[in-house]
């Protein structure tokens, strides 16, 4: 499992470095033909991480119920995020993963929910198989913020 840690973590890397590369401004916007935003984009792999595994394995996120009904399943964004927000979540990214990390390795994720994913249709039986979504899951948005990118900076905005 700490190969799939470790990816997780590279993505999450190249994810914290594009916040520190991009305005305030460019996070936030949503270009035409687009729903979310980067920052949008990068808060969702925060929270989502965090519901497949510890709220799966009936224990409680580090992560405020504000931020996870913010970036959760089925939200989009409302409004402007700060600078403040951004800071938080681009300290999440790592914090939360090695948190993460921390409990795997001592055992806390013994009990766990079967969940099936909506977009795959697969069923997350444990934790290995939600941190391997949880890989899949932040690969897939990392795409996401890479078109992003791709479409602010042709500035293609609404």
């Amino acid at each position: 499992m700490n190969f799939t840690f470790d990816l997780i973590k590279n993505i999450r890397k190249i994810l914290k470095d594009t916040v520190e590369s991009t305005t305030l401004e460019d996070l936030n916007k949503i270009p035409k033909g687009f729903n979310n935003n980067i920052i949008w984009n990068i808060g969702h792999i925060v929270v989502i991480e965090q519901l497949l595994t510890y709220k799966l394995s009936g224990l409680k996120p580090v992560l405020s119920d504000q931020m996870i009904d913010k970036y959760k399943k089925g939200t989009k964004p409302e409004g402007q995020t700060t600078e403040e927000e951004v800071r938080e979540i681009k300290q999440l990214l790592i914090s939360t993963l090695e948190s993460t990390k921390k409990d795997y390795a001592k055992g806390h994720f013994k009990d766990f929910n079967s969940y099936t994913v909506s977009t795959t249709g697969n069923t997350l039986n444990n934790i290995d198989e939600a941190l391997q979504f949880v890989l899949v899951h932040d690969a897939i948005h990392y795409g996401c913020v890479l078109a992003l990118l791709k479409a602010v900076n042709t500035k293609l905005t609404l």
